[in-house]
């Protein structure tokens, strides 16, 4: 939009939006920066970002940029993820400019997603595809892999300016570069504008009432596949739109700390292999995901793959399998019980001798220690039936599988490196990076494979390149900060882990507590993560069940508000001080399946918290029970 098409109250209009803006950078709240995820106390999921873009415009409207007001407002969106504050607000300022929905504008880290997003859909719906664009697409945009591997069908048009494009029969989307983040040139055959900052990211605006359906299903992708514009670049464009001239580029040493990162990962991990490094734990394993299937379709053609995902596991990692299984005929999703009743590894035997019949590529994602009950399986069984020779039905030698292993909760323990138990099974690790490697500070997460996962890893690496989702150079600056102490704060916060487990135990015994036994520890397993099963009373499964889920959020209720520096509703874990409580069936399992999720209370405990005030706190919950 050009300032000579304004009439003057726009204009009028649009400083007061700008100057707003500027008021709000300097009073905003240093959690809305530093802070990767959400505090579920003053978080209403089912209205996400509506809730509190309707709460900024209020205050908006009243001129009030206190930092009271806006440290009183809700959080937006579930993660910084899926977004966050700078990134909602950056998308109502460019909304606001420019006449639109701020629902229908969507920011974005990676330039190619916002693509990715819509070319999903419409592969779904069966509707054709247009992407036109001037000067080059993203170089990370390959049309040949997006065609042959991902299954998106798409025509592809260059052309001087908006102007030049017509009418076309399905979906068009105009890609430009827009250095000028509010200078959105709309044209009625538009259906979606992707604009491209070359250091922030990408802003997506969807088009006219038509294309509505598309916010929901976009966000989805965002929220599974990659991440929002990250805090540091949202606060960035904030400032572009405000003075042009205010464009910042992060000043830091690269190369060094991409180094220092990559020598960090090798050293914790026992690894000889390059590591790769992705802007969100969901942004590495869509990549692995994608990288093994490029792999398994060229390989063994024709041939089926199978996911295979513990059916109660993270919300994230099970919702993305069955997402990719959607979209690609001959890929799909089994389960893999692995938690209470269940032994990983006999499960792993029979799912894999049922695959292995089928002639099928069996790919197994599992966590260890498992999320949430943190348990741990037979290292040298599940070493045995993941390396067994097994036929298919007609006698011959079955595809051996890759592990995909998600070690978040134990990112110390060696599984992967030379002589390790798992160095010559197939198998890719991975860790989320909001968690302890950043100590909560960032969401960039890794992944690393034995020597067995060489060619894996380069088809790996391929999609996350194509993804444009590799860590950003902020986040790879926190991890080259935080990676070298992660080992000794995974130490203390168990240090902090076991004593407050004792305690409960000894004030609270009728309780069942999921945590590692002191000879797990001693081999290695050392997670600060425990969940809490609280006794019951009732005269039917219903009313127990029912009063079990009233104390949980008794328990959590007290300790937040008794202490509020320190405890916080919140499903993260890994961060450098505090006590994290969460519920993981209305949290990290929002996506599971009713029946598989858990309604008990997980606890995460950092290396740095008053413990003896927890302790009081829990004493007094137990007296009032």
């Amino acid at each position: 939009m050009d300032i000579a098409d304004l009439s003057k109250g726009e204009i009028m209009e649009d400083k007061k939006v700008l100057n707003y803006i500027k008021d709000v950078i300097e009073n905003m709240p240093s959690d809305w920066f530093n802070l990767t995820t959400h505090r579920l106390d003053i978080y209403n999921e089912a209205l996400a970002k509506t809730e509190f873009i309707e709460q900024f415009e209020l205050l908006f409207d009243n001129n009030d940029a206190s930092p009271a007001a806006l440290n009183g407002l809700p959080t937006a969106y579930d993660y910084i993820r899926l977004g966050h504050p700078l990134s909602s607000i950056l998308e109502w300022v460019i909304a606001t400019l420019n006449n639109q929905n701020p629902k229908n504008v969507i920011s974005f880290s990676s330039k190619t997603i916002p693509i990715l997003a819509i070319l999903r859909k419409n592969v779904l719906d069966h509707k054709n595809t247009k992407i036109v664009y001037t000067g080059d697409l993203p170089e990370c945009f390959d049309a040949d892999l997006l065609r042959n591997i991902y299954g998106y069908q798409f025509e592809l048009d260059c052309v001087e300016n908006a102007t030049d494009i017509g009418t076309f029969d399905g979906s068009t989307i105009f890609v430009s570069h827009q250095d000028e983040m509010n200078a959105i040139d709309l044209n009625p055959n538009i259906d979606f504008f992707i604009g491209l900052h070359s250091h922030l990211g990408s802003i997506l605006l969807v088009n006219d009432a038509r294309n509505e359906s598309y916010v929901s299903e976009i966000q989805h992708v965002r929220r599974r596949e990659t991440i929002a514009m990250t805090p540091a670049n949202a606060l960035d464009a904030l400032k572009l739109l405000i003075d042009k001239s205010s464009v910042h580029i992060i000043k830091s040493d690269v190369q060094g700390n991409k180094a220092l990162v990559l020598n960090s990962i090798k050293t914790i991990t026992g690894t000889s292999t390059t590591p790769l490094v992705a802007s969100s734990g969901l942004s590495m394993q869509y990549a692995i995901m994608m990288g093994l299937i490029h792999d398994a379709l060229l390989e063994h053609k024709g041939k089926a793959i199978k996911i295979v995902v513990p059916p109660n596991c993270y919300g994230g990692t099970n919702d993305q399998a069955r997402r990719v299984a959607a979209c690609i005929e001959n890929v799909e999703v089994v389960d893999l019980p692995v938690d209470g009743d269940h032994d990983m590894v006999q499960s792993i035997d029979i799912v894999l001798n049922q695959i292995a019949n089928e002639d099928a590529i069996p790919y197994i994602i599992a966590e260890i220690p498992t999320n949430p009950r943190v348990e741990v399986p037979d290292l040298i069984n599940l070493k045995e039936t993941l390396s067994a020779p097994r036929k298919t039905a007609s006698g011959e030698l079955a595809i051996d599988p890759v592990f995909i292993l998600d070690q978040t909760f134990c990112p110390n323990v060696l599984f992967l490196g030379e002589g390790e138990i798992l160095s010559t099974v197939r198998t890719i690790s991975y860790v989320s990076g909001s968690k302890f490697p950043s100590g909560g500070q960032c969401t960039a997460g890794y992944c690393v494979g034995n020597t067995k996962t060489e060619a894996l890893m380069e088809r790996i690496e391929q999609h996350l390149i194509l993804c444009d989702n590799a860590a950003r150079n902020l986040q790879m600056g926190i991890l080259a900060k935080q990676l070298p102490s992660m080992n000794q704060r995974i130490a203390d916060a168990y240090v902090n882990t076991r004593e407050f487990v004792n305690f409960i135990n000894e004030a609270l015994p009728e309780a069942k507590i999921n945590f590692v036994s002191e000879e797990l520890a001693a081999e290695g397993f050392t997670p600060s993560v425990f969940s809490l099963d609280l006794p019951t009373k009732g005269n039917s499964d219903e009313e127990r069940e029912a009063y079990k889920r009233e104390l949980n959020h008794k328990l959590i209720g007290l300790m937040i508000s008794e202490i509020p520096n320190e405890s916080k509703y919140c499903v993260s874990y890994g961060q450098l001080s505090g006590c994290y409580w969460t519920i993981p069936a209305t949290s990290t399992q929002g996506t599971t399946k009713e029946g598989d999720k858990d309604y008990i209370a997980r606890v995460a405990v950092s290396p740095n918290l008053d413990l003896e005030h927890h302790k009081k706190v829990f004493s007094d919950f137990v007296a009032s029970i």
